[in-house]
């Protein structure tokens, strides 16, 4: 017996003017308890650590780097036509439409600027920053199955759902598969990684842009494509291309960090 989603409103709750949406929410728990996970991971990582202080500045521009990078990428990979008619929109963030790996690559922007002007490494950063990545996956995800958006292809199975504007059909409900297997799945994988004594700077973030990339590539075979652009080559979605540089970074990353190459300079931090 397959389950209905009730047409759930987008809005959690609303004080006055003030609309606060379920995407909101969710954006503000991953920050929230990414950053704080992420103080607790300070002492655990190798090389010259960053101090509570630099995790705390570093938030804000974690939160513009994924905003950003996550509405641009949105635009740019998935949507280039209608923004191109209709600039304006891709300011209204408010109407949905965020990349993950537009997203990513907001986050390694700001990963990048932050430690330059702080003089930390870059790569102990982001192996933090990397680790704490997947309670806010968890937390998005979550938020995509109460908006029913995101959802899955046709299925069979007797735990598919019926989405609300999705057709009178179940299908893959794989906003749980992802916040199950990007979220607390990889969660746990790089937790007991960073547990590791021999693990070396940079292994985190390798693994995190390797495991992510075939786990969501595995999930999108059973995500329904987007509308607006369909299987490319009659085989494969736009966030299976996008994931291919994002493992091949990964591997990379991986082979420089079993090497030590990724030790770079170790400044003295400011105490």
């Amino acid at each position: 017996m397959n389950f209905i989603l009730p047409n759930i409103d987008p809005v959690a709750f609303a004080l006055g003017p003030v609309v606060v949406r379920w995407y909101a929410l969710a954006y503000l728990a991953g920050f929230v308890l990414g950053w704080r996970y992420a103080l607790m991971l300070i002492k655990r990582v190798p090389g010259e650590r960053p101090n509570m202080d630099d995790i705390d500045n570093f938030l804000s521009w974690a939160i513009i780097g994924v905003i950003l990078g996550g509405r641009l990428g949105y635009v740019l990979f998935y949507n280039m036509d209608y923004y191109l008619g209709e600039p304006l929109e891709a300011l209204k963030i408010w109407h949905g439409g965020m990349s993950f790996h537009g997203g990513v690559l907001g986050l390694v922007a700001a990963l990048f600027l932050f430690s330059k002007r702080n003089k930390i490494n870059v790569f102990t950063l982001s192996d933090i920053i990397c680790a704490a990545a997947p309670i806010g996956l968890f937390f998005g995800r979550i938020a995509n199955f109460i908006n029913a958006e995101l959802y899955g292809r046709v299925t069979s199975l007797p735990w598919g759902v019926v989405f609300p504007d999705a057709g009178d059909l179940p299908r893959h409900p794989s906003q749980l598969y992802e916040a199950a297997a990007e979220g607390i799945l990889l969660f746990i994988i790089l937790y007991f990684v960073s547990k590791r004594k021999n693990v070396r700077i940079g292994m985190i973030s390798a693994l995190f842009l390797i495991l992510y990339g075939l786990i969501r590539g595995i999930i999108e075979f059973v995500r329904e494509p987007d509308a607006q652009i369909g299987l490319i080559g009659d085989i494969i979605t736009m966030g299976q291309v996008l994931c291919i540089p994002m493992i091949l970074a990964g591997i990379v990353l991986f082979f420089l960090a079993k090497k030590d190459k990724l030790a770079g300079d170790k400044t003295t931090l400011p105490k």
